[in-house]
């Protein structure tokens, strides 16, 4: 049994963490670069929170410029147990409404120019995503949204397009057709090199509009996104209190899954050839095994 040190990587719109004590905030370096800001630690009613806004405040990071790999090394590197994502997104069904959550459990991934991986030439690794959430947290984070009077929806599956263009018409429909039930531009790669540092993830889903398929409805924009996403924000901040409350009562154990062990039987490299280098850079991400 540990403590809880709770990562969240905050979307657009929520880009700090009201009610901390403690407060400060530190520039993490990483083998891959600077994160998107610095991360702020603090307590909430008890619990250790370290908050990272993935866009930088002020929202200067377009999804592609985001740097994920530095993101999530710097919250391993600080010592997070878990980590929390709270991402605005478009419904692609009738019934996930704007305003309301969707506690994501599966992702498809479509983007094409990020660096996706952690591992490579040198140093080979092949982490499972078939369950790619932490079934733990992301119950935690549905139970506290509707502690919060948030209607939230218990799994969905998460397109993750490259933007930062809106869908089409026609990818949107597709997108229906394929049984997909939001769709954002950051979740991935997050979520796997989230499950390549072995870190237990979660996302909170806030709809703010209905992409474009819908008929009766104005097609996504920023204008109509910001004016959800303010009210969906303080629906985060009330979320994040409740779920707070709830782990400052519970010890922390091991995800159901072993995400904690996930690197076990990834890395396929052997020992003796695999590049210093890069081994080296991996020192956080593969603390356990150093």
């Amino acid at each position: 049994m540990s403590k809880w040190k709770l990562g969240i990587i905050g979307g657009s719109g929520l880009y700090d963490i009201e009610g901390l004590t403690n407060r400060r905030e530190e520039l993490i370096k990483t083998p891959w670069g600077v994160p998107s800001d610095s991360l702020i630690f603090g307590d909430l009613h008890g619990v250790e929170l370290v908050f990272l806004p993935r866009h930088g405040r002020g929202h200067y990071l377009s999804p592609t410029g985001i740097n994920y790999r530095a993101n999530v090394d710097a919250l391993k590197r600080v010592g997070c147990t878990d980590i929390l994502s709270v991402s605005a997104c478009g419904s692609l069904k009738e019934e996930y409404a704007p305003g309301e959550f969707v506690i994501v459990d599966q992702f498809i991934d479509r983007t094409r120019n990020r660096e996706k991986s952690f591992f490579g030439n040198g140093c080979v690794g092949h982490v499972s995503m078939a369950y790619p959430v932490c079934e733990r947290l992301s119950a935690l984070a549905s139970n506290s949204a509707k502690k919060a009077g948030i209607t939230a929806h218990d799994g969905g599956s998460y397109l993750v397009i490259e933007g930062p263009q809106f869908s089409t018409l026609a990818e949107s429909h597709l997108y229906r057709q394929w049984g997909c039930d939001v769709i954002g531009m950051t979740n991935m790669p997050e979520a796997s090199l989230a499950r390549e540092a072995e870190l237990p993830y979660a996302t909170v889903a806030m709809v703010t509009d209905y992409d474009c398929w819908h008929a009766e409805e104005e097609a996504v924009s920023v204008t109509n996104v910001l004016e959800v996403m303010h009210s969906n924000v303080e629906r985060a901040r009330r979320m994040i209190e409740q779920l707070a409350i709830s782990l400052s009562s519970m010890e922390r154990c091991d995800s159901p899954q072993r995400i904690e062990y996930g690197l076990d039987h990834a890395i396929i490299t052997s020992p003796e050839v695999r590049d210093p280098a890069i081994w080296k850079g991996l020192d956080a991400v593969a603390s356990r095994l150093h």
